[in-house]
């Protein structure tokens, strides 16, 4: 799959092997026409599981799909030569809230250390939007998202401020709770299928957005950024990616004529580095409502390309503070557009006058970011856990 989820599953497991470790990965398949399929991978091993689709569908079905999605997995897995496997020990990935159920059933036959990588807090995040009050529906999230919280030795959030979360939200858990940062493995560009120079945004410098275009990203604003610097011919906008505000954001370009934004579907894992290496900015929008922090997965591309960034996001975030402590970009938290412009203004004189704003970016995607580092601190977590059971 193309999002950031796959990408770093990809990295981390990769890393994994490249540790010595022995790695075998369970994942759901919607495409599937059998119940399972293995495939080996180097030293990974891969089983996909046939479940219910969860992506392109609507909430309701998305909803459905995920309730569904232990009980289908673990129904597969016990069809598959796997069934008898003795798990060393157990790491999953969140979101969806509904590994939980799957995980307790991997553990009953033989207890082991694990390991929950949480990056969304939900029920939460859609409280914050608007997207769900805070009556049965959420009650029932709520029980989910604390019978996974249940199952874990260790829980690894994105920023400090979660575990803020987690000590007034979530007392009384016996997993402890750690932040894991997110990560992202070094890649050289290589070839992409966009090639801005022969697009109308040749010669320009350009401000680019890549991954989910969805509605907690709060999109607007950078299309009214767009118009803001519509008059200066130096300055061109690439949007790159796919998620249910796309047709949104391009009417909303459309009504201001802008002529000066391209939009592209999205685009291979592995094309990334090689659009990024044509951009000068990199951009990143949350919406204001989130009360939860995040680290997007694609700051770390951005980071990684040596490409300073230029937030939109929620008021006291853990990135903003980030990004002024390393000097890697601008960030504004009030969602004002003046305050935006001026800054997306002050961005490109930057870096043209200041080379060590693009090593700061390389130096904060090696030393924070890397995949190596996250593979280390699992691990460590993992022996912890088993030393004290």
């Amino acid at each position: 799959m193309r999002t950031s989820a796959a990408v770093q599953i990809r990295d981390l497991v990769g890393e994994m092997a490249n540790q010595g470790h022995q790695v075998t990965v369970l994942l759901p398949d919607a495409s599937l026409s059998e119940p399972w399929k293995l495939e080996e991978q180097g030293s990974v091993s891969l089983l996909r599981l046939k479940a219910p689709r969860t992506k392109d569908v609507n909430y309701f079905r998305r909803a459905l799909a995920e309730f569904r999605l232990s009980g289908c997995m673990y129904r597969t897995l016990m069809k598959s030569p796997l069934k008898s496997m003795p798990w060393d020990s157990l790491v999953w990935y969140s979101p969806t809230i509904f590994f939980g159920s799957l995980v307790a059933k991997l553990k009953k036959g033989k207890p082991c250390p694990s390991y929950l990588i949480l990056r969304d807090i939900f029920p939460e995040w859609a409280v914050d939007m608007g997207l769900l009050g805070r009556g049965l529906v959420y009650r029932y999230f709520k029980k989910v998202e604390r019978f996974q919280y249940e199952q874990a030795d260790t829980i690894g959030v994105q920023t400090p401020s979660n575990i803020e979360y987690f000590k007034k939200e979530q007392s009384g858990l016996y997993a402890s709770v750690e932040v894991l940062n997110n990560w992202l493995s070094e890649s050289s560009p290589g070839e992409c299928s966009i090639r801005i120079a022969e697009t109308a945004l040749a010669g320009r410098r350009i401000f680019a957005y890549t991954g989910n275009i969805g509605i907690a990203q709060g999109m607007d604003i950078l299309i009214e950024l767009a118009n803001e610097l519509k008059d200066d011919d130096t300055v061109g906008f690439v949007f790159v990616g796919r998620g249910t505000a796309v047709g949104q954001i391009k009417q909303r370009a459309a009504s201001y004529c802008l002529e000066n934004i391209l939009f592209f579907d999205e685009i291979e894992p592995s094309e990334i580095a090689g659009l990024l290496a044509q951009c000068h900015v990199g951009l990143i929008a949350l919406d204001p409502h989130h009360r939860n922090d995040n680290i997007p997965g694609k700051f770390l591309a951005y980071m990684q390309a040596r490409l300073p960034v230029l937030a939109n996001i929620n008021p006291d975030n853990d990135l903003e503070k980030m990004v002024y402590e390393y000097r890697v970009g601008e960030v504004v938290s009030d969602n004002s557009l003046s305050r935006l412009t001026e800054l997306a203004k002050k961005l490109l004189t930057d870096i043209e006058e200041d080379d060590a704003i693009s090593v700061s970016c390389q130096d904060l995607a090696t030393a924070t970011f890397s995949s190596a580092a996250a593979v280390k601190q699992i691990v460590a977590s993992l022996a912890s856990s088993s030393v004290k059971s």
